[in-house]
C-alpha cells in the first residue's frame, strides 16, 4: 500500500504491534489500495472502511476489525469518528457504536437492528429510512437527528428521542 508521507497518528502500546502499524497502514492508503486490502481481508462489504478519516480513534476501531476478520459480521464500532459521512445502507446489525461520532452522518436505508448508540453523538444525522428495531440510545446526542416513521422504535423510544430534540418526519410522536 502506498503511504502518505506525514500522519500524527499514535500507535497504541497496548495492541500487538504489527496489527497497530497494519491499522495505520491502512488509515494511511489511499482509497483503492484500502478497498483491495478489504477485498483481500474478506471484508469487502464494510466500504465504510475506505473513507474512514485517519483519527487515533478510528486506528483503534479498526483494530478490531484486521484482529480478527472473520468475526465482524456485528460490528464493534465504539468511539468511531464517522462525522458527516455517507452511510446509507451500512449493515450494522448489533453494531456496538457506544460512543461514537455519527454527527451529520447520512445513514439513509441502513439497518441498525439491535444497535447500541449509547453515548454516541448524532446531531444533525440523518437516519430516515434506517430500520432502528431493539436499538438501545441511553444518553445519545439526537438534537436535530432526523427519523423516519415506521422504524422499529417503540413509542417510549420514539417519545424520548423527539424529547431529547429528534425530528420524527410525518409522526406524532
Amino acid at each position: 500500500m502506498a503511504i502518505a508521507p506525514f500522519s500524527s497518528l499514535t500507535l497504541p502500546e497496548d495492541l500487538p504491534p504489527a496489527l497497530a502499524q497494519a491499522c495505520r497502514d491502512f488509515l494511511l492508503a489511499s482509497a483503492g489500495d484500502r478497498r483491495q486490502a478489504l477485498r483481500q481481508l474478506g471484508l469487502g462489504r464494510y466500504d465504510f472502511l475506505v473513507s474512514l478519516p485517519a483519527t487515533d480513534a478510528n486506528l483503534r476501531c479498526l483494530s478490531r476489525f484486521l484482529a480478527q476478520p472473520s468475526r465482524v459480521k456485528f460490528p464493534q464500532l465504539q468511539g468511531v469518528e464517522l462525522p458527516g459521512a455517507a452511510l446509507e445502507g451500512v449493515n450494522w446489525i448489533r453494531g456496538n457504536l457506544q460512543g461514537a461520532n455519527l454527527q451529520g452522518a447520512r445513514l439513509g436505508r441502513a439497518d441498525l437492528l439491535f444497535a447500541d448508540f449509547s453515548g454516541a453523538d448524532l446531531r444533525r444525522a440523518d437516519l430516515r429510512g434506517a430500520t432502528l428495531a431493539e436499538t438501545v440510545w441511553h444518553q445519545a446526542q439526537v438534537q436535530g437527528c432526523h427519523l423516519g416513521t415506521d422504524l422499529g422504535l417503540s413509542p417510549e423510544q420514539a417519545r424520548d428521542l423527539v424529547r431529547r430534540g429528534a425530528m420524527i418526519a410525518d409522526s406524532d410522536a
